[in-house]
């Protein structure tokens, strides 16, 4: 699977940012504003954003910061290099302090950082993407200094069921036609769609964080559960 995904997200990275603005109708950057606003860093923060690619979260973070006055520091994680190369791109754009980013490529299921290392990893709709679920949370807390926290934002399941099956019939039959007509691209949209149909519900999701070791953990429903934050914390 590993393989598969980064096929995808190398085939798509140029118009991964567009694709999403489309497909979510820009709602997408609202969920991520939650995402910070629940994680609430201070210029203290030591963070790892996991499956960072294009930088969406991490800059958000730099911004938080900024307007705190301070200056803080993000590790952007990715397996996939184009979507490094795109964030990198962005980076630049935004005239971001460099020294403030590092950019590491590398598998969420086997990172390379120190163990107790950083005060708060972030992933955002990449922890369905990867081969082993629980690897990956694993992995997380073992990053993680006692008192860290873990927040995950990642599609979910929609209630009620009626609002369920139009979600259903927006995903299946127009966001791959999207794919196609924005990114030229339709087989990594479909299976966008599918992985996030696979991904466990919020309460089985919260058990798996929960068996990595995490405690406190919570989840949060957005737009009716299309995606959720699901949070915990390394005590």
């Amino acid at each position: 699977m590993t393989f598969l995904v980064h096929q995808v997200f190398k085939s798509v990275a140029d118009s991964y940012d567009a694709m999403n603005d489309v497909m979510s109708c820009g709602v997408h950057r609202l969920w991520k504003d939650e995402l910070m606003r629940t994680l609430d860093p201070s210029p203290r923060t030591r963070l790892l954003d996991v499956a960072g690619g294009t930088g969406d979260i991490a800059f958000r973070y730099l911004k938080y910061i900024s307007d705190m006055k301070g200056d803080g520091h993000v590790t952007i994680a990715d397996i996939n290099g184009s979507m490094l190369e795109e964030g990198k791109k962005r980076a630049l754009n935004l005239e971001l302090n460099q020294d403030n980013v590092s950019w590491v490529e590398c598998d969420a299921e086997n990172l390379p950082m120190e163990s107790d290392s950083y005060s708060a990893y972030t992933i955002a709709f990449g922890i369905r993407n990867v081969t082993h679920i629980d690897k990956a949370l694993d992995e997380a807390y073992r990053v993680l200094e006692p008192g860290g926290r873990f927040l995950c934002l990642e599609f979910s399941q929609v209630n009620p069921a009626a609002l369920r099956w139009l979600y259903d019939q927006y995903s299946f039959n127009v966001i791959p036609v999207m794919g196609h007509v924005v990114a030229g691209q339709w087989k990594p949209y479909q299976y966008l769609v599918e992985s996030i149909r696979k991904f466990p519900c919020q309460e089985d999701f919260k058990y798996m964080i929960e068996s990595a070791g995490f405690r406190c953990v919570t989840y949060t429903n957005l737009t009716f559960g299309v995606v959720a934050i699901h949070s915990g914390f390394k005590l």
